[in-house]
């Protein structure tokens, strides 16, 4: 073939040019058409998609909207068992023609998925994030648009150089090869709703290396994965290669785990589910070809840790981005807060409860409300559970810690300090707009870095704030195990592809850095090739002469 006759490179790859949405600008006027045009034609009808081909089960679930749970902007077919097998099946026979496609071909479906979303598709799939995950235009700016181009265009870039790297050293007659095989068997992605992105990740970075993939969308961001979907097919994605199965969570993947064709589990979601499923593959280790590569990224109880140096304004205002932005629905979002006593009474509660206090809350039609609902019932009642609960164990609530489901699940921007830094609030994970703060006596800065490495379970993002030099170097080598990503003097969210690789460790997952090349090596199976030019002549070594 023709397309194999050169080693070709991609095009230079840079992160997605971000879009402001100002007053009077083209942008805004675009995005508040297409949040306009959905909101006319919902709800939508999605099926499952199977080889290519739209299958409608009749078993319809519905996506509501979360600013306006009366409202449902989509309906979906859950897949039935026997769907799940023609998915598992017509992607394993996708799978030979998939990962013997020139690479050049492969990274070329990725590059104009890029360029259709960022384009095409930009402002339809931000309205469909907007308007069925409960984003507000920025956030959906951020994640629908920006890192989902980010993660498609950086992934050939990667794996580019992947596919370069060969042993460094070849004896004479001999040349050593490496080739990056994909997996035996099929990937099952299991995506969460808080990110289309990482919806497109969890497909996108098995399948761009050579796997097939079975995709269960979460049921709160079935519309926008669907979306993904579609533009993935109309960049040129052979139809199979990617199964579309939404549906009943527990019964759709343990079908697929219990497999023998099973080779890998991409994952993003709660930490007990995920160890549940761990427990189940392991249990199945019998039936499999191998062992499935278990790939996770879970929850996070992450702190912001402050010493007496920092400065206060900007310490309040990364303290509230990295807390209230989408309402604190982001594994990476801040819940523990750290503040010495001087800081805390020199103005820092001050400053904080006056700029919390002036957050407004409200839907994503709306432009002005920095904040929007959570994402559905269940949310809204463990967050409020858990802020009551708060409460009663002498919690003080000293800004927001009101909330409204009569409409949509909206719950105002809650900061609770506490006297007790192990309590309900400062150790189990909320996922919502709640942050918890517990004032630390200036001398013991360093025993609450130890405070912080062993109240919970998680590893995932953490900050330190602090002008004294000596106390950013103290205290990242004592939190060197607390958080996968860690910031100095920068709140603990917004990690960038191709920046900020991301991912925890201890029970916030595997750590296997997306937005890395990192990620890509759990999705290969290497195969070490040596040829040799000269033949031996005698079985004999010289040592074995006299």
């Amino acid at each position: 073939m023709s397309s194999q006759l050169a080693a070709f490179r991609v095009p230079v790859i840079d992160n997605e040019p971000m879009r402001n949405y100002a007053p009077g600008s083209a942008e805004r006027a675009g995005l508040q058409a297409a949040v306009d045009k959905m909101l006319s034609q919902a709800p939508f009808e999605v099926p499952c998609i199977i080889d290519g081909k739209t299958i409608k089960t009749g078993d319809v679930q519905t996506q509501i909207m979360p600013h306006d749970h009366a409202r449902v902007l989509a309906k979906y077919h859950a897949a039935t068992p026997e769907l799940v097998q023609q998915a598992i099946d017509g992607a394993l026979k996708a799978k030979t023609a998939w990962e013997e496609l020139p690479w050049a071909d492969r990274a070329a479906i990725f590059l104009k998925a890029a360029d259709l979303i960022a384009g095409k598709y930009r402002y339809e799939l931000m309205a469909a994030t907007m308007l069925g995950q409960g984003k507000n235009a920025w956030q959906a700016e951020i994640d629908a648009a920006a890192e989902l181009c980010d993660f498609f265009r950086f992934s050939v870039k990667y794996v580019e150089e992947l596919y370069a790297q060969q042993p460094p050293r070849n004896s004479a007659g001999v040349w050593n090869r490496t080739e990056f095989r994909p997996l035996e068997g099929f990937v099952l992605a299991v995506t969460p709703f808080n990110f289309t992105a990482i919806g497109g990740n969890l497909v996108g970075a098995p399948v761009i290396v050579g796997n097939v993939c079975v995709w269960k969308p979460s049921p709160m961001a079935t519309y926008s994965n669907f979306l993904v979907h579609k533009i993935l097919l109309e960049a040129g994605m052979p139809p199979s290669v990617i199964q579309f199965v939404p549906g009943d969570a527990p019964k759709v993947v343990q079908q697929c785990i219990d497999s023998p064709k099973f080779a890998s589990l991409h994952f993003t979601g709660s930490t007990h589910v995920f160890r549940d499923l761990w427990k189940k593959i392991a249990s199945n280790l019998d039936i499999y070809k191998g062992y499935p590569r278990i790939v996770g990224e879970t929850g996070g109880k992450n702190f912001h840790l402050y010493h007496p140096s920092a400065d206060i304004q900007s310490g309040v205002v990364q303290a509230i981005r990295a807390a209230f932005e989408y309402s604190g629905q982001k594994c990476s979002a801040l819940a523990r807060v750290y503040v010495p006593r001087s800081l805390w009474e020199g103005g820092f509660q001050q400053t904080l409860v006056e700029q919390v206090n002036k957050i407004t809350i409200g839907p994503c039609t709306s432009w002005d409300h920095f904040t929007g609902p959570v994402i559905a019932k269940h949310s809204f009642d463990k967050i409020t559970g858990i802020i009551e609960k708060a409460k009663k164990d002498g919690g003080e609530v000293i800004a927001g810690g009101k909330w409204d489901d009569s409409k949509g699940f909206f719950v105002q921007p809650t900061v609770i300090v506490t006297k007790d830094p192990k309590s309900v609030s400062m150790t189990q994970e909320i996922f919502g707009p709640v942050m918890t703060v517990y004032v630390y006596e200036d001398a013991d800065f360093e025993s609450t870095c130890e405070l912080i490495d062993t109240t919970t379970e998680y590893g995932l993002t953490g900050s330190i704030f602090a002008t004294d030099r000596l106390a950013l170097q103290r205290a990242a080598h004592l939190l060197r195990n607390a958080a996968g990503n860690f910031y100095i003097n920068d709140k603990c969210t917004g990690a960038v592809v191709g920046q900020q690789p991301f991912g925890g460790a201890r029970a916030s997952g595997t750590n296997d850095k997306s937005g890395s090349i990192n990620i890509f090596y759990r999705f290969i199976s290497a195969r070490s090739v040596k040829e040799n030019f000269v033949a031996p002549t005698d079985y004999l070594y010289p040592s074995n002469l006299l």
